[in-house]
């Protein structure tokens, strides 16, 4: 922007100068020719004097030698019927005609122009005056006026673009900081606010900025409170549920009952407490993908066991940091393998493989027909909500990560959640393996 406010400035400040330097380069060539002219009229005009006063040859010689341009061979007189007195430039059919018309003119000649003064003496005779004008002497001082000009007129447009480049870095200044505090506060920096500087059109938008993002800020904080009732309006039918599972009489059905009961009254807590955190206090959350996979594995594991699925997990046997809260991890893997349960007949096998690189579930199912279509929100081609593949993409674009859909190597689907964005799938972790196989 401003490169280009200095091209408009430059492109305006230089027609103007030549609008100038044009006519003034004209003026001051007419100015010296007309100058040149003056200077031989007054040459003629002496010897016009001398010839009111002495018609005679030989003082006549003696005048036209004395003057500056009878010295320099550029003044001649031409008297009828006798040879010209000094040095003549022109043609006798050219001064013939200038005594004819009696009056003063000016003839073109080989590197110059001539001047002709006709005069009438007190005999009838008509004289003619020639003085010659060098093609120099009509330049002269010409081309130093036009480098004053032309360096007045760079001087001219470059303070002129240079005062340009200082008012305008001005309002790139703040037209750049109203563009950075818009894209941190689309990266989730709520807290961010603009100074209004600038002229008066862009401290209108820096008001409006600021008014924009104070009322997302007071959306958000509206939104995540009501996030946070609706979980806990789920606490009413939990305690029934509890309260049901506590008359079923002792034995592991009871016991998973309540663990479930348990289970599913943590996760509402991490959901409420997820849910009033402000966007600057999630983004400071960190936890290990490893731990959360293993407890997560641990519910899961019971359900593969009831419908006969093998299973086994690839790697883990390092900590996975990741830039991300608890409960948000436990949403990512839960909508992974829960892909795999919903979306496969039971018996069907499914691996896990976790590693730095991200976290990867593969399944021996019929696979997913159209993966562009599957990462799409609300859609499902097996009656679900179609909500599970977007979460995991959202979780992997906080990160910076990537979703991977595709062909898995055991014949089925696989989904990869990639904590770095990258062209190809990584390869599987470290061969080191925990196997399940149900009989």
């Amino acid at each position: 922007m401003r490169w280009a406010l200095n091209r408009l400035a430059l492109a305006i400040t230089s027609m103007v100068a030549l609008a100038f330097l044009v006519p003034l380069a004209v003026a001051i060539w007419q100015i010296a020719h007309d100058r040149a002219v003056s200077e031989a009229r007054q040459q003629a005009t002496s010897i016009v004097t001398v010839l009111g006063v002495n018609a005679d040859p030989t003082a006549l010689t003696n005048a036209v030698a004395s003057t500056s341009a009878g010295s320099a061979g550029l003044l001649a007189v031409h008297l009828p019927g006798l040879d010209p007195i000094g040095t003549s430039h022109l043609s006798d059919a050219t001064v013939e005609r200038a005594a004819r018309q009696r009056r003063s003119a000016t003839a073109t000649a080989q590197g110059g122009l001539a001047y002709l003064q006709p005069t009438v003496l007190t005999d009838g005779r008509t004289v003619v005056v020639e003085v010659f004008v060098t093609d120099d002497e009509m330049r002269r001082g010409v081309m130093s006026a036009w480098l004053a000009l032309f360096g007045l007129a760079v001087v001219l447009v470059g303070g002129s673009t240079l005062l340009a480049d200082r008012l305008g870095a001005q309002l790139v200044r703040s037209t750049r900081r109203l563009a950075e505090s818009t894209r941190r506060l689309g990266a989730g920096e709520l807290n961010e606010r603009l100074e209004p500087t600038g002229p008066r059109e862009l401290r209108d938008a820096a008001q409006a900025f600021n008014t924009m993002a104070g009322d997302l800020r007071r959306l958000l904080d509206r939104e995540r409170e009501l996030a946070a009732d609706l979980s806990h309006r789920l606490r009413t039918p939990l305690t029934a549920l509890r309260l049901d599972a506590e008359t079923i009489p002792p034995g592991p059905i009871a016991d998973r009952m309540r663990e479930a009961c348990d289970l599913l009254d943590e996760e509402l807590d991490a959901i409420i407490n997820g849910a009033r955190l402000g966007v600057e206090d999630r983004g400071n959350q960190r936890c290990d993908l490893v731990e959360v996979l293993a407890d997560r594995l641990a519910f899961w594991s019971v359900l593969a066991e009831d419908q006969e699925r093998p299973w086994e997990v690839v790697g883990g046997h390092e900590p996975v940091p990741v830039p991300m809260s608890r409960s948000d991890v436990i949403l990512v893997v839960d909508a992974m393998l829960g892909n795999v349960f919903s979306h496969t007949p039971e018996g069907v096998a499914f691996r896990v493989s976790v590693s730095t690189t991200g976290l990867l579930v593969d399944d021996a199912g019929p696979g997913i027909p159209d993966p562009a279509a599957a990462v799409q929100r609300g859609y499902s081609g097996a009656g679900s909500t179609g909500l599970g593949l977007d979460i995991v993409r959202r979780a992997a674009d906080t990160v910076r990560g990537q979703l991977v859909v595709g062909r898995s190597p055991l014949g089925g689907a696989r989904v990869g959640f990639l904590l770095t964005s990258a062209d190809e799938t990584p390869q599987e972790p470290a061969p080191r393996r925990r196997r399940r196989t149900v009989p």
